[in-house]
């Protein structure tokens, strides 16, 4: 199966391009779009899991977020383009929640079935959800003073927070990848993990070669898969909440799911943790702001009011996630908690 791998993608992405560039039906397009998308992510995921062989759990788990959030940022960027603000608000929920519940619930169950119980950086874990819950703060605030401000103030509101969450976002980094380095490392009460010693499947040069290739096909196959969504959208009678906070999230979500299941299952837990929690950091932290600002360049700017559906997703699946990875150490059932906590929110999503 591995060898009919980049076949099939060279394949899907060849029928992808045939389907835009010459106006098939849009639900065809969205599809193989789709379809391609995935094989690129999971690429994607593959190559920065090798990246993390290189240079580390802590790196190598913020580089597998941060290009496993390039196809996020990417399709959320065109929507943006489109003006479809009220999904990419829904993108950006399906993402934090995707990655929270869904790619940490499968990580934590697959690897609690091979191991009884893994173990992670406790102290690691208390920060990512001391940041997770102040992104939860940030999106509230002006949700809860929609009522009492101007349009003009919202969006100065929300260039502010904005701000702010960039800066504790690189603020972030500079703590963890710097001062406290060693404190939030790879070992677990100073010892490394055993199982971590194995062969490193590509060169750290080539491995990085294929982050950009499948960082560019990522994009292309993000403008497509946005110019067929809207006609699918109709025929299918989802509503765009749906849409962006379930489906494309788990699209764009594709790289953190096969790299963080992998990594747990080789008794990696620390590195799938990084990605699951770490991705849903990022996309709060950075990519939701960015977004802003981008949309300031593109004619008609965004605000950072989500719903109170939203918002309110959001708070449990980070409430959640802090529970059960606050202690450093998860087993399959904990698991089996954030999947269905995923499922039970995608449902009412999907009545809404």
């Amino acid at each position: 199966m591995k060898k009919l791998f980049y076949p099939i993608l060279i394949i899907l992405t060849a029928v992808s391009a045939a389907f835009h560039f010459f106006a098939v039906a849009e639900s065809l397009q969205f599809i193989m779009s789709s379809l391609a998308l995935l094989g690129w992510a999971a690429l994607m995921g593959k190559a920065t899991e090798s990246v993390a062989h290189h240079s580390g759990e802590r790196l190598g788990g913020f580089l597998n977020a941060t290009f496993g959030n390039a196809a996020e940022l990417i399709i959320a960027i065109f929507l943006v383009k489109e003006g479809l603000f009220d999904m990419v608000k829904a993108s950006i929920t399906g993402s934090i929640i995707g990655n929270l519940l869904l790619v940490l619930g499968l990580s934590i169950f697959f690897g609690g079935l091979k191991f009884k119980i893994q173990r992670f950086n406790p102290m690691l874990a208390g920060h990512n959800a001391s940041l997770m819950l102040m992104s939860v703060i940030a999106l509230f605030i002006p949700a809860a003073f929609l009522s009492g401000l101007a349009h003009e103030e919202i969006q100065f509101l929300s260039f502010i927070i904005s701000g702010l969450l960039i800066l504790c976002y690189f603020l972030w980094l500079l703590f963890s990848m710097v001062t406290h380095r060693e404190e939030l490392g790879d070992a677990i009460d100073g010892v490394a993990n055993p199982e971590q010693t194995e062969t490193i499947p590509w060169s750290k040069r080539f491995s990085i070669f294929l982050l950009v290739l499948s960082t560019v096909f990522v994009a292309l196959q993000s403008e497509w898969l946005v110019g067929s969504i809207e006609g699918v959208a109709e025929a299918l009678g989802w509503s765009e909440l749906f849409i962006g906070a379930f489906l494309i999230a788990i699209i764009g979500n594709a790289a953190e799911h096969s790299a963080a299941i992998f990594l747990a299952m080789k008794n990696r837990m620390g590195a799938a943790v990084e990605i699951a929690i770490g991705s849903s950091l990022q996309v709060a932290l950075f990519v939701a702001p960015v977004l802003v600002f981008v949309s300031l360049f593109m004619g008609e700017p965004m605000n950072l009011v989500f719903t109170q559906y939203e918002v309110i997703a959001i708070a449990v699946a980070a409430f959640i996630a802090k529970s059960i990875s606050r202690d450093g150490s998860t087993n399959w059932f904990e698991g089996v908690l954030l999947l269905i906590v995923y499922m039970i929110i995608g449902t009412a999503f999907f009545v809404l």
